[in-house]
């Protein structure tokens, strides 16, 4: 068997997104939603990211250090409320939810305003951690008294309710933003159509994607894949198939992650000789596997050792 991961890896090379990056709002790799502010090169933000590293390294970060080191920018508003927004993103990203809420609470207690980055960065940790609850009336908060929402507020709360199957809820809410054309573009109504593919709402997906063209928004190379993933997980290749000339067509080149599914799809439905074509194809262009990929056709050839028989003669091809 260590061969034969061996031989999988061997075609393959780091750093290409797997199937859960399709979209990536869910994890937080979407960068044109990203709203944090630029790169600050002040003593407050710079002690905030230390502080935060600190917390993320050593498990918790000492409360009393924590609140001498603010006591000391008391009246620093600008820096304060961006240390704040650092040490919250912080929290957040090693999902420790108590003391980022705590933080958050703590901004309008000294008389500070909590920023729509702040309420993003929230609202992004209490979904990652599944305290729906939370998100929600952090959200009513943040729609009746708090600062403006901008998009990457509304794609994450869809995006929430959508992981946890709030499917309803989710689409209520986008149809309430549609009405309004506020705040939607190509990368919103990919969270929104992603969302229904995950939750097996593949028509109303297949809906909102056809009207993409009518109300002057192309789908750019992450819609298209959510689509052909969706068509692949439920086994309608031949729509996927469909999907990808529709893509080509439209001038809009598969990637690397494009290929992937494809393979992840065919391999989940025995549909080897196709597999093996868009290996091929995937060589030619220079793609690869991507650490998901190889491991399902690790999972699928020790149920079907034959597989392997096509992977060597893509070897000589591998430019990596």
């Amino acid at each position: 068997m260590p061969k034969l991961v061996d031989g999988i890896i061997g075609w393959s090379f780091v750093g290409v997104p797997s199937e859960s990056e399709v979209v990536g709002t869910r994890s937080g790799r979407n960068q044109k939603y990203r709203q944090m502010d630029p790169p600050d090169r002040s003593l407050v933000t710079g002690a905030a990211r230390c502080l935060c590293r600190w917390s993320r390294a050593d498990g918790n970060l000492d409360r009393r250090r924590k609140h001498e080191w603010f006591e000391r920018r008391r009246g620093q508003e600008t820096g304060e409320r961006r240390g704040y927004n650092i040490l919250i993103n912080g929290y957040c990203q090693g999902k420790n939810l108590a003391e980022a809420m705590q933080l958050f609470g703590e901004i309008s207690q000294k008389g500070l305003k909590p920023e729509t980055v702040t309420y993003n960065t929230i609202l992004h940790g209490l979904f990652e951690v599944g305290r729906i609850g939370d998100a929600k009336r952090v959200y009513a908060e943040m729609l009746s008294a708090g600062p403006k929402p901008n998009i990457y507020t509304h794609s994450t709360v869809i995006d929430g309710y959508f992981r946890y199957g709030l499917v309803e809820e989710a689409m209520s809410l986008f149809n309430k933003l549609e009405r309004k054309r506020e705040n939607t573009d190509i990368a919103f109504y990919t969270v929104v159509i992603n969302g229904l593919c995950k939750n097996g709402k593949l028509d109303e997906a297949q809906s909102v994607f056809e009207k993409l063209s009518l109300i002057g928004l192309p789908p750019d190379v992450r819609t298209y894949n959510v689509m052909i993933n969706g068509f692949c997980r439920q086994g309608l290749l031949d729509e996927a198939k469909s999907m990808l000339r529709k893509m080509k067509k439209n001038s809009c080149l598969p990637d690397n992650v494009t290929y992937n599914v494809f393979v992840q799809g065919f391999l989940r439905w025995s549909k080897f000789s196709e597999m093996r074509t868009f290996m091929v194809e995937m060589a030619d262009r220079g793609f690869s596997f991507d650490a998901s990929t190889a491991g399902f056709l690790v999972n699928v050839v020790r149920e079907n050792p034959s597989v392997l028989d096509m992977i060597p003669e893509l070897h000589s091809k591998n430019k990596y």
